[in-house]
């Protein structure tokens, strides 16, 4: 199944966001800018140079790439990034340089994130004094064990 999403190329020169292999649930972001991530916590704002129209009823959902995490110790901040459905601005990614001791690189062109578009529900609170379900008891966080 496919979703119709218009975008608009801020950088006719970077590709658009594109799926590595068939079955992929994410596209890869690139980066339209080069940026120094310094080692220790460095944080940037890097720009993809696209804007897209997620249809309502729809959120994006912006993912650490798991190679960069594992070699270079690069995340996404806010991971997940959320993009709602109104948002027409240039999708930027909040990089995070996690190794200690090592800056990153990021290049113009680099693959640098995953966008994952995904369908989600409106939510209607209905007040209660009693939750259906029991009560795994434990706290926050608790498995049990």
């Amino acid at each position: 199944m496919s979703l119709p999403i218009p975008i608009v190329r801020l950088d006719a020169d970077l590709p658009l966001p594109a799926y590595a292999h068939e079955g992929d649930a994410g596209l890869d972001l690139y980066a339209r800018d080069d940026m120094l991530l310094a080692a220790g916590g460095g944080r940037g704002l890097v720009a993809t140079g696209i804007s897209i129209a997620i249809p309502v009823g729809y959120g994006g959902f912006v993912l650490p790439r798991s190679g960069m995490a594992l070699k270079r110790g690069i995340s996404v901040v806010n991971a997940p990034g959320l993009i709602d459905a109104a948002y027409r601005g240039e999708i930027k990614v909040i990089l995070l340089n996690t190794d200690p001791t090592s800056d990153y690189q990021v290049s113009r062109g680099d693959r640098i994130a995953q966008l994952v578009i995904q369908q989600v529900a409106q939510v209607e609170w209905q007040v209660t004094d009693d939750l259906d379900g029991a009560d795994r008891g434990g706290g926050f966080g608790h498995s049990g064990r």
